[in-house]
């Protein structure tokens, strides 16, 4: 694969120029995205030209640059993120229905949850994450339900690691967020009040795959003040059972969790 004189592939490069867009920045100038993407200018240009002929970027009336059909395309075909999404939807909608309040769906991507879809409510609470969003794993209930049950070198690798605070209630000593990963998985929850926004409490849960693992959490946003977290996670837990079921949890294994 052709590098560039600073050992840099090609792919690293797009790469970095697809990663400058993001819910703040939907559209950027070919300037911007060399800023940005640490790149001269004359190889940004070239590599922005390719991608809009391929459709991986598009330019506006404006001719500025923003992400094209194409990608969205390609993650349609075969991505987990599309089966997981389409066997959750049903189940959300009657969630979502029934709480009242955001309802989400992320998985586990390194050391952040992925959102992959979300339900808003008008006039709930605050809510930072948009679809395709991410926040830190140990910000977050959704974070903590994924973490708590992955592997125990990514467990550990997240405990190592700078655990910024966003909030006074965000966990950043380990020993802590240990406790809440263990706690996460003994009572099969997470309720997460304030760790990443003030006044906004996270109910999640796991949601397993065919052989059991965690492959998915979902969780509901609640205001802290009256929003009574608790009170979701009978319904929280019966929606995640119908999509693992979905997803092909056997029922054996799906009446052996239900009892734990």
């Amino acid at each position: 694969m052709a590098r560039s004189t600073s050992g840099e592939s090609v792919l690293t490069r797009v790469d970095r120029v697809l990663s400058c867009f993001d819910g703040d920045n939907p559209t950027r100038t070919a300037a911007d995205i060399a800023r940005h993407a640490r790149l001269p200018i004359a190889t940004a240009h070239r590599l922005v030209n390719e991608l809009v002929s391929l459709g991986y970027l598009e330019r506006t009336p404006g001719r500025r640059i923003r992400l094209g059909v194409r990608l969205w395309e390609l993650a349609s075909r075969g991505s987990r993120a599309a089966g997981l999404r389409e066997a959750a939807m049903p189940v959300m909608e009657d969630l979502h229905a029934v709480v009242g309040h955001h309802t989400q769906l992320s998985v586990r991507d390194g050391l952040e949850a992925l959102f992959i879809e979300r339900l808003s409510t008008r006039g709930g609470s605050r809510n930072i994450i948009r679809v395709a969003g991410r926040l830190p794993a140990h910000a977050c209930s959704s974070g903590i339900v994924l973490v708590a049950h992955a592997p125990a070198n990514v467990q550990e690798q997240l405990l190592a690691s700078r655990l910024q605070r966003y909030t006074d209630r965000t966990p950043t000593d380990p020993e802590s967020l240990r406790r809440m990963l263990a706690d996460a998985r003994t009572h099969g929850f997470v309720v997460a009040d304030g760790l990443i926004t003030p006044g906004a409490t996270g109910v999640a849960v796991p949601i397993r795959g065919p052989r059991e693992d965690v492959v998915a959490a979902l969780n509901v946003v609640v205001p802290s003040e009256g929003g009574n977290g608790l009170a979701q996670i009978s319904a929280l837990l019966a929606a995640a059972r119908s999509i693992s079921r979905a997803l092909g949890l056997h029922p054996r294994l799906d009446a052996d969790l239900t009892s734990m």
